[in-house]
């Protein structure tokens, strides 16, 4: 499974911990985020994550900032990304299983073992389909997005 990663200044060493994780998870991981602790605009990098996950050059996407707010909005004015701002494991299952989100933004300043506890429990939750309930919120998130 190929997963993206997108980051701003205040979230690179939070990547670069999370990347090494999921790689010995047997991940295949993208970087999409800035290299360096240097200032950059995390709406860059939201928006590109974005745009890979919605193509689907990769199957989901992780975007990091230092509250994961601004990244998330960012992420979430791509069409078809379902981004959650995401601070904890029930979040992370909740929001995969009902709410159908395709990437998840964390904060960069979290604990690094919650944050890979938070990104484990998102990549091994399932979408539940079977719930007509969320199947049905879903459909009408995508057809106004379609309008």
């Amino acid at each position: 499974m190929k997963i993206g990663i997108a980051n701003d200044h205040r979230g690179y060493e939070a990547k670069q911990k999370l990347t090494k994780f999921l790689i010995d998870l047997g991940y295949n991981v993208i970087n999409y985020g800035t290299d360096s602790l240097d200032r950059v605009d995390y709406t860059k990098y939201g928006f590109l994550l974005g745009e890979k996950v919605a193509s689907h050059e990769v199957d989901y996407g992780i975007a990091i900032c230092g509250s994961a707010i601004g990244i998330s909005i960012a992420c979430n004015k791509v069409k078809g990304i379902r981004c959650g701002k995401v601070n904890t494991v029930e979040e992370a299952i909740h929001g995969k299983e009902k709410d159908f989100i395709n990437v998840i933004a964390i904060s960069g300043e979290s604990d690094i073992e919650e944050n890979k506890k938070i990104v484990k429990a998102f990549l091994d939750s399932k979408e539940d389909m079977t719930d007509p309930v969320y199947k049905n919120r879903i459909d009408q998130i995508i057809e106004y997005e379609n309008d």
